[in-house]
């Protein structure tokens, strides 16, 4: 095995750690082949598809990376935003601001953001943040609850790029967040606020991504750790059981996922006489597809038809200051230990070195 090759070792620079927001990802534009191209990286994935490859490799090819792509790319068509994926855009803007806000908090840090799937990939930010010196890097995934299917998929690629270097950093994951007291706070500020402009309607419901049902009874504890969300977030708002309900979306092939389904659930409840929903995604950092066209236009369009009379989509927390704060707050209990506070003796020891050089001592 050859491995990459290092950027150049300096004996008197001051310590560099990394930070790297990784998020799902996304295409790349709205059309069929960057779909296709999303797609079979995705779904190529075992930790997101737990079948045989020998059995799963001719319906993947065979049949959904035939058929899925187009229809898929209109409905990130439909989504799209003028500066382009909203998923990448919100990210984007994640990792800005969380690299102001750790500055501001005293952090030197070099914040990045990764895609599992699609670009910029987690490898090539990884090789940037070693190409500017990190020897530490906090992996940070956007995702609050844990989950084979997306948060060790994450702690995979991370580990498959570490297969390719000689020196490897420092490592650092952060497996969830999910009842973390800022991130719950963030959640129940931005319900709060939607009820104060848009009125509070009769239930709220609380939709996270659907797993397969089998994950649960196999170890997973993303199921347990949506509902320790929800419990949560009610009792911040001060809602009593009657007054929300946890469900899942997304669902994919026929296999029985986590209970109960979203839209379906919505139908039932507007067949029963429920006017009024309000829904938000609790584990989903940014608006997305998923967010934006499966709930906020097809789920919307389910309850309304069914019988409903308001269906209101409460936003991803996205760049909300509550939300960077949070992530900020998760990132520094994260990076306790490792040198990323201004220290005054390492700029005079960098510049005792810089001198020494420059009198010709060798580095």
């Amino acid at each position: 095995m050859s491995f990459r090759p290092e950027p150049p070792f300096d004996h008197g620079a001051a310590p560099v750690t990394g930070v790297l927001l990784v998020n799902l990802g996304t295409p790349e534009a709205p059309t069929a082949a960057a779909t296709r191209r999303y797609l079979a990286q995705f779904l190529s994935d075992p930790r997101v598809i737990e079948i045989p490859k020998a059995a799963w490799w001719p319906i993947l090819h065979g049949i959904i990376l035939r058929t899925r792509p187009a229809q898929s790319a209109k409905k990130y068509a439909s989504i799209w935003m003028k500066e382009g994926s909203p998923l990448m855009v919100w990210t984007t803007r994640q990792a800005r601001l969380l690299q102001g806000y750790l500055g501001e908090r005293g952090h030197r840090v070099v914040v990045r953001h990764a895609m599992r799937y699609g670009s910029p990939s987690i490898a090539s930010q990884l090789d940037a943040l070693r190409a500017s010196g990190a020897t530490r890097v906090l992996v940070l995934p956007a995702y609050p609850q844990y989950s084979a299917a997306t948060t060790a998929s994450v702690i995979d690629e991370v580990a498959r790029w570490s297969l390719t270097r000689r020196h490897v950093p420092e490592l650092r994951i952060v497996n969830r967040y999910h009842d973390h007291p800022r991130y719950i706070g963030a959640l129940a500020e931005s319900v709060r606020q939607h009820w104060e402009r848009e009125g509070r309607a009769e239930l709220l419901v609380m939709s996270f991504h659907g797993m397969p049902a089998r994950t649960l009874t196999l170890g997973d504890p993303y199921h347990c750790e949506c509902l320790a969300t929800g419990r949560l977030l009610a009792e911040a708002l001060g809602l009593s059981p009657a007054q929300y309900k946890v469900t899942f979306q997304s669902r994919f092939g026929k296999a029985r996922w986590l209970e109960p389904y979203t839209e379906p659930t919505l139908k039932a409840l507007a067949g029963k006489g429920l006017k009024s929903v309000d829904l938000i995604c609790p584990g989903f950092s940014s608006d997305c597809i998923e967010t934006l066209e499966e709930i906020d236009m097809e789920a919307r369009t389910a309850f309304l038809t069914a019988g409903g009379q308001r269906f209101s989509y409460i936003p991803c927390l996205n760049d909300r200051p509550t939300h960077v704060r949070a992530l900020t707050t998760i990132a520094e209990q994260h990076l306790q230990g490792w040198p990323t506070q201004d220290a005054p003796e390492l700029d005079a020891l960098k510049r005792r070195r810089e001198a020494a050089v420059a009198a010709g001592a060798p580095r």
